[in-house]
């Protein structure tokens, strides 16, 4: 899968991540580290790129505001369970494909995954 990651992901998620095989892009490494988090949505769509946080203000973005988003996963996580958290994420995509999680918002944390879809965006089948 893609991912545009937020500043506040911690680097070891981002490694392994990377290990698992998957295409992602840290919002430094765009240029984006400190940003709007309505910015960091807009760039994570027009890459078509899931975006993974650990800010619960996106829920706010996404929900009251309806913003347009290509999906975000939000991590509740901590560096006593990021094994648990990593474990979650795998087991989350491996029961999802990138197309469901475009349309979501997801909340993992360790030992389970919550997901809500997006308000409409446009996308057929929203």
């Amino acid at each position: 899968m893609r991912f545009l990651v937020d500043q506040d992901v911690y680097h070891v998620t981002v490694e392994w991540l990377r290990k698992e095989g998957h295409d992602v892009v840290t919002a430094k490494e765009v240029g984006m580290q400190r940003a709007a988090d309505q910015d960091l949505l807009k760039k994570a769509r027009g890459m078509d790129r899931l975006f993974l946080t650990r800010d619960k203000d996106f829920g706010t973005l996404v929900f009251l505001r309806a913003s347009e988003s290509a999906g975000v996963i939000l991590l509740r996580i901590m560096p006593m369970v990021v094994d648990e958290v990593h474990q979650e994420l795998r087991r989350l995509f491996e029961e999802h494909k990138k197309e469901e999680l475009g349309r979501v918002f997801c909340v993992v944390e360790p030992h389970r995954h919550r997901i809500r879809r997006l308000p409409h965006s446009g996308i057929p089948g929203t």
